[in-house]
């Protein structure tokens, strides 16, 4: 059972030639057969491809009814009789690029929705979807082919490269986006930074924050994900960098390419990450310290220092990995100790 056409509608069924070349997959016979969308191991049917990566699924695999499973060389002996193996070096993968096959990005129904409002001297290039009660501010530069969703804003004089997506409610602020940016459901873009100064006593006066937002090529950000413009100078989010729901950027953070930002991060003004940085749910950054690239941040993790590249990090605060286990280790032994009075260690 492929997903619900109601709400994902297949783009058509494709021949398995046509899905082994997009997977990058080899196969024996039946290349003309017909395939009409992808679906788990568990629920797929004759007519659907399915994946499998991991031992830990091999009992779902030996029982698949799907037609055409997407699984790495030296497993197909485990597949049902009439399941075609589709063998290919990373399955999950392969299944991602499938998936868009039955499943691509929705393309712009070019045109602006009634309720939409342009603002003086904002310009649309060809192909781009304006949709109901949208609204694009003045001087707003959108690329062709955009869409920008229902209730979705476009601040005055931002610019938008070609093929970027704006779904409902999202709003873009004071920012240069690259091509093929995406703000999810309520993402906010080029929000005030949190930026103030107390008096002795104890006002707190606003430091005007007039930096921009730069987004790089094919930047994403989840829904109701926050990115705060710079206070000077810009916050800057490097090409490929993926943000998930509910991140916090604050003013003037700087990442680099390909950076992976979990859901509920926060981020502080003035830190710099560097090139595919690997941040986990919860983690949180100070500002003003560096996170070398390749480093990964574990979930939960408070990095108040400088993580230099290639490092792993974790707990709160946040130490490499090693050395971390290491010390949880250790005190287990010291829980686990007699006391002076023979009595065991640890918790009751």
């Amino acid at each position: 059972m492929g997903a619900d056409p109601r709400f994902f509608p297949s783009a058509g069924p494709r021949r398995l030639a046509e899905i082994a070349a997009a997977a990058e997959a080899r196969f024996a016979g039946e290349a003309e057969r017909i395939f009409t969308d992808v679906a788990p191991l568990a629920l797929a049917g004759p007519e659907d491809v399915a994946f499998y990566e991991g031992r830990r699924h091999i009992a779902a695999l030996k029982a698949t009814r799907a037609g055409a499973v997407l699984l790495p060389a030296g497993t197909e002996g485990d597949l049902p009789a009439g399941t075609i193996a589709l063998i290919c070096a990373a399955p999950q993968l392969a299944y991602a690029r499938v998936a868009a096959l039955f499943h691509p990005r929705p393309r712009p129904v070019p045109g602006i929705h009634p309720t939409a409002v342009v603002g003086e001297g904002a310009t649309i290039e060809e192909g781009c979807e304006i949709g109901p009660f949208a609204v694009i501010g003045a001087r707003a530069e959108i690329g062709p082919g955009c869409i920008i969703g229902p209730h979705a804003v476009v601040g005055d004089g931002c610019v938008l490269g070609a093929g970027c997506i704006l779904r409902s409610h999202a709003s873009l602020l004071h920012c240069l986006a690259g091509v093929a940016v995406v703000l999810n459901e309520g993402a906010r873009v080029g929000g005030e930074g949190y930026g103030f100064v107390t008096t002795p006593m104890g006002e707190h006066v606003t430091v005007p924050q007039i930096g921009r937002v730069i987004l790089g090529d094919a930047v994403e950000i989840g829904v109701n994900a926050c990115v705060d413009r710079g206070a000077g100078g810009d916050t800057v989010l490097g090409p490929g960098t993926r943000l998930d729901n509910l991140v916090q950027i604050g003013h003037n953070v700087k990442t680099g390419r390909g950076c992976v930002i979990v859901a509920q991060v926060g981020i502080a003004g003035s830190a710099e990450l560097g090139d595919f940085v690997v941040v986990a749910a919860q983690a949180g950054v100070v500002g003003h310290i560096t996170v070398g690239s390749k480093a990964r941040v574990g979930a939960q993790a408070g990095v108040m220092n400088d993580v230099p590249p290639g490092t792993d990090v974790v707990g709160s605060p946040a130490w490499p990995a090693r050395e971390t286990m290491r010390a949880f280790a250790r005190l287990r032994q010291l829980a686990a100790a007699p006391k002076k009075d023979g009595t065991s260690g640890g918790s009751p």
